[in-house]
């Protein structure tokens, strides 16, 4: 998209100078758009002034909507108050681009949507997939019709990111790639089926994954999470013909379009594929190309293609996925209560036996064999196993599909995620059981496996160390170690909060970038020690 004319720009107001906030005024301000950056935060100012020229200040909102040279607005605050600033933004007569999503509500976001249209105001919502130059691209390959019919398409959006309280992941990564969805699919879903967990937060949920129907035939889904320790960001098309994929994670070829067909040979499906065939992009940055779009707007009067409207058939699928992900986690309604403080679904089967902590909440379809021994205040999620005498102690959280197998130790505020897999014989044969030979493998206190991980038996997980997803561990592992791979190895340090280590320059001590705590590496031994933080 060409860049206009920086004196021919209409002046704009951000507010909010947080993480996204800054690189809107980034682009902003060189295409000479930004004439006040407002947010009430005094250092986030001080940042602002070191970084921008010629750009006035301000902590009041009120009074930079009385600005009459402010033209639009563009809001890049937490999501929980979109709706109010929005409001007043689109009251005092000024267009206005909003950070996705558009609310949290559907009945604020119509509001939104309806004072915007009464007031004859561009509403414009921060969809930025739509302005990426390889998605622009992909669209316009979709509707030349060279895939044939949409039969399938998978979005997976996957980060050890930014944790947020306000919100969930649904509703902070989603919007990008369902607005997307909607969109090449030109419909809304005729079903929707949202499941997830809340790992750091009971009330927040952190991995969310999402199937959807539409009228015209074709699947989806799109699987989200926050707590992944790599970044992936792949948006893929299947048609009948022809299937197209989506990687912005890739420095070159983010657009790869694959011949495929399906054909039968006495009676049964073929299928064949080609090797994929990079597809030309411009060389864009879309947060760019989104914002000379509000300029445009702003100046043609002509709404962009992820305006009001667009945003708010988001935020309903967006209530449906919600209302589907709430049914799913649902504790109360459908958990039958074993005494005051124990929580045991009723679909569950715990056997006698078995020792249960008050506060533990057992989840459906869960099996736990006698004698167990589970602590106070843990959380056993849905399709659990856990064997006899296997041992699991207080504020443990065991996510969905994992068996806990005898000879199996979790020690305090252990944490395994979905389809973690313990092990408990080296060598097992089916014709010469070995339950004589089961090794022992302990998981210290707070140690953190992540889904899909395996854990060879017989060895040791050390305290606070932080297993990735999927990786196999075959050796004992230290405290604070960050474990990845297959085999599993050393990819550094954690700290007692799980956030990776970054090293201080002034010296040799690992700071974690959370907490701000310190740790220093013990030369003799390996091992980490705490300097500067809270004694557990």
């Amino acid at each position: 998209m060409p860049r206009s004319s920086s004196s021919n720009q209409p002046k704009v107001a951000l507010i909010g100078y947080g993480y996204w906030g800054r690189n809107l005024a980034r682009n902003l301000h060189h295409l000479g758009a930004l004439a006040i950056v407002c947010d009430c935060d005094a250092s986030a100012l001080e940042t602002a002034r070191a970084d921008l020229d010629g750009v006035k200040f301000s902590d009041d909102f009120e009074s930079t909507l009385k600005n009459a040279n402010v033209k639009g607005v563009v809001i890049a605050t937490p999501a929980a108050t979109h709706f109010e600033l929005g409001m007043k933004a689109l009251a005092a007569e000024k267009d206005v681009l909003v950070e996705k999503p558009l609310a949290l509500d559907l009945a604020e976001a119509r509001k939104m949507v309806d004072l915007a249209e009464t007031q004859k105001r561009i509403l414009m919502c921060g969809h930025l997939l739509h302005y990426h130059p390889a998605v622009r691209r992909m669209k316009q390959i979709i509707a030349s019709g060279d895939l044939g019919e949409i039969r399938y398409v998978a979005a997976t959006r996957l980060n050890f990111g930014k944790i947020r309280w306000e919100e969930s992941v649904l509703w902070s990564f989603a919007p990008h790639d369902l607005s997307l969805l909607l969109s090449i699919l030109g419909e809304r879903p005729s079903s929707v089926s949202s499941v997830g967990g809340a790992f750091l937060d009971d009330r927040v949920a952190d991995v969310t994954t999402t199937f959807l129907s539409f009228p015209n035939g074709a699947k989806a889904h799109v699987f989200i999470s926050w707590l992944h320790p790599f970044k992936e960001q792949k948006f893929v098309v299947v048609g009948e013909r022809k299937t197209i994929v989506f990687d912005d994670t890739e420095l070159q070829n983010k657009l790869m379009l694959f011949d495929s067909d399906i054909h039968w040979e006495g009676g049964r499906p073929i299928l064949s594929k080609s090797d994929g065939t990079p597809v030309k992009c411009a060389d864009e940055e879309p947060l760019a190309n989104q914002c000379i779009q509000f300029l445009r707007s702003i100046l043609t009067r002509e709404p962009p293609i992820t305006n009001g409207r667009e945003a708010l058939s988001v935020v309903a699928v967006l209530r449906d996925c919600q209302r589907s992900l709430e049914n799913s986690m649902d504790f109360e309604r459908k958990l039958k209560p074993e005494c005051d403080d124990i929580k045991i679904h009723q679909s569950a089967e715990v056997e006698d036996g078995v020792e249960i902590g008050e506060g533990t909440q057992v989840w459906r379809f869960s099996h736990i064999r006698g004698p167990a021994c589970i602590g106070r205040n843990c959380r056993i999620g849905q399709n659990v196993t856990i064997g006899p005498n296997a041992s699991v102690g207080d504020g443990v959280k065991i996510q969905n599909n994992v068996s806990v197998f005898e000879g199996v130790i979790l020690e305090e505020g252990v944490f395994c995620g979905p389809s973690v897999v313990f092990t408990n014989v080296r060598h097992p044969r089916s014709r010469f059981p070995k339950t004589d030979c089961f090794e022992k493998t302990i998981v210290r206190r707070h140690a953190t496996l992540g889904a899909n991980c395996v854990i060879v038996c017989g060895i040791e997980i050390g305290e606070y160390s932080f297993v990735g997803a999927g990786a196999v561990v075959v050796k004992s592992v230290r405290p604070y170690a960050l474990m990845l791979g297959n085999p599993a190895k050393q990819a550094g340090w954690v700290g007692r909060h799980g956030v990776r280590l970054e090293k201080r320059e002034s010296d040799n001590v690992l700071v974690c970038p959370e907490s701000g705590w310190a740790y220093q590496v013990n030369g003799t031994d390996q091992s980490l020690e705490l300097l500067e933080g809270e004694e557990v």
